[in-house]
């Protein structure tokens, strides 16, 4: 009698729920926006990360530029963005993201960056380059800038957060027992002392985190009290999806009503803005947390 491999059923991969699904991105304003960021030569990260609203946020007018190039010195095991040594930066990207900024015509532009630990600076100079070169070229435009962790460069935080923009976000990413997976090369209380002092700097601070990644809802409480003592007034909340097989699997896909819970907890807390949704991302509808 021939025995038989035992082999082990796979679980099934999770479908998506009927919450999650986007529209495909079209339309004239989306081409547009699409024309601008191939013909300017930028990175946005609604491409690079692979955010589900790009054809919402495009289809509006409004996308968020990523500076300091598209590869990253870190490697997050939820993040889709390429990871690697990154090339010497191009000095012309301050001038180019902000005279696409002016072609858009957005009233509120969102900035983000690849992390550039490779940097004494942490790219500080190119950011607050970028800043001024579209306050310079566009005064009336409000900007919101998604800064990387600093490693404690304190010195280069300031530079960073220095030339005008008029809000600072730094994302926590999940919950303080999921660092270590989720974010190796991060620390948690090092991301809440950079908030803290972003805040003491006179900025309106921000910060978002994923769920859906097995975290607990005392959990969750935990990082809004951390963030509110560490002076965070706005606060996003999404779900986390999987970019690739190669990137963490869902834990769970959280409930509309468990999002619902959460914003009216965190607004209960004390943050001025609670915007928590499955689909939303940290500059998901950016301009309402000026």
């Amino acid at each position: 009698m021939i025995e038989l491999p035992i082999v082990e059923k796979k679980e099934p991969k999770r479908r998506k729920p009927d919450w999650l699904r986007v529209k495909l991105p079209i339309g004239p304003e989306y081409k547009k926006v699409r024309r601008l960021v191939d013909d300017y030569n930028l990175h946005t990260i609604c491409q690079s990360g692979n955010c589900p609203n790009m054809g919402e946020c495009w289809g509006a007018g409004t996308a968020t530029f990523m500076i300091l190039g598209n590869t990253c010195t870190r490697s997050c095991s939820f993040c889709a963005v390429k990871t690697g040594r990154p090339p010497e930066y191009d000095e012309d990207e301050p001038r180019r993201v902000a005279e696409a900024i002016d072609l858009m015509g957005v009233k509120h532009a969102v900035i983000t960056s690849v992390n550039r630990d490779e940097r004494k600076d942490r790219g500080a100079e190119v950011w607050h380059e970028t800043v001024r070169a579209i306050k310079e070229r566009t005064p009336q435009v409000t900007i919101e800038t998604l800064i990387p962790d600093v490693r404690a460069t304190w010195w280069a935080l300031e530079r960073m957060i220095s030339p005008g923009q008029e809000v600072v976000s730094h994302n926590m990413e999940t919950v303080e027992a999921l660092y270590r997976k989720v974010r190796p090369q991060a620390k948690y209380h090092r991301s809440l002392e950079q908030i803290k002092r972003t805040k003491e700097y006179g900025k309106r601070t921000k910060s978002g985190i994923m769920v859906g990644l097995g975290e607990t809802e005392e959990q969750v409480f935990q990082v809004m009290d951390d963030l509110v003592e560490h002076g965070c007034d706005v606060l996003t909340i999404g779900q986390y999806l999987q970019p690739t097989k190669m990137h963490l699997d869902v834990h769970e896909y959280v409930h509309p009503d468990t999002f619902a819970m959460y914003q009216e907890v965190g607004m209960e807390k004390g943050f001025d803005f609670v915007e928590s949704g499955p689909l939303v991302r940290s500059s998901y509808h950016a301009e309402r947390h000026l």
